[in-house]
């Protein structure tokens, strides 16, 4: 090397700073060794292991029943109510576990943050994953009950399905990364994110039907095509014409379809929208707060 000649640094990356989730496909090989590591850490030390997978959900289940279904009557207005309202708790399980896991994240994997550098979105994502395989048996269990009460699969409904799981993936992708990114340096934000969580349920039609919400809100309009534009909304919508409207017959004409919210389209199209914009903007906020994982872990 020749004292005072200029190093060439166009071969040399800049240290601790990727490429965004982009580096997550770069790097499948760390990034299947964190969900392998998720998955089979989940339940260590458990005496039920794997079955608390199917306990939650059931629970659930079972008190949403007893309360909206037998309390309130809602049964008697929906057609096999069951399906419906499992249809709708196993889509928001997804979002609330995917969510939840990606914004605690890098809090919790602090031990390899601090001590090496590698793409810090592999850990949301691999939350995210992680939440899809537990999400599994839940979805095994609906499809088995479906085809008992003799539902039979359709393209239609296949679609459906994976166009629902896409959006609650991409849904909580984007809030993850940002939530991840705020929980690191504000860790009261884990308060913010158990809020959202818990309103999940109830801003979305699990529990009841889209027409008990339209009649509420009368002439304010507006009201409805906000609840209606949540993607949450949307998913469990597409969830329910995945697997619920295939179990019930149509409606008499002019009548409302329980199972489809009007305009489909448009609420489709506005929530496909917002997830790709909290996509983009959980990233941008995720690397900026990323310089100080390290000095705030």
């Amino acid at each position: 090397m020749t004292f005072g000649k200029p190093i060439n640094l166009r071969d040399f990356d800049t240290p601790a700073r990727g490429r965004g989730i982009l580096d997550v496909f770069r790097r499948r090989y760390l990034f299947r060794l964190l969900v392998r590591q998720g998955t089979a850490t989940r339940y260590r030390n458990s005496v039920l292991g794997w079955v608390w997978s199917y306990v939650k959900p059931a629970s659930q289940f079972l008190i949403y029943y007893f309360v909206m279904g037998v309390v309130l009557q809602l049964n008697r207005g929906i057609e096999n109510f069951p399906i419906y309202l499992f249809a709708g708790v196993v889509a928001v399980n997804l979002f609330n576990e995917a969510f939840g896991n990606a914004t605690t994240s890098i809090v919790d994997n602090r031990a390899l943050v601090k001590k090496i550098y590698l793409p810090r979105e592999l850990f949301p994502v691999a939350a995210i994953v992680i939440a899809l395989v537990h999400f599994l048996p839940q979805l095994a269990i609906l499809l088995l009950v479906c085809i008992l009460v003799g539902w039979a699969p359709t393209l239609l409904g296949l679609g459906a399905a994976l166009l629902g799981i896409s959006m609650i993936v991409a849904f909580a992708l984007g809030l993850g990364l940002l939530f991840a990114g705020l929980n690191v340096r504000y860790r009261d934000a884990q308060n913010f994110v158990e809020l959202i969580r818990m309103f999940s349920v109830w801003t979305s039609p699990v529990l009841y039907p889209w027409i008990l919400v339209r009649d509420a809100v009368g002439s304010h309009q507006w009201l409805f095509d906000v609840y209606s534009w949540n993607p949450l909304t949307v998913a469990v919508e597409l969830f329910h014409q995945a697997f619920w409207a295939g179990t019930v017959p149509a409606p008499d004409a002019g009548m409302p379809d329980p199972s489809i919210l009007p305009n489909f389209g448009t609420s489709l199209l506005v929530a496909t929208v917002i997830c790709v914009g909290l996509i983009f903007l959980g990233q941008a906020t995720f690397r900026h707060f990323e310089r100080t994982f390290a000095q705030d872990l």
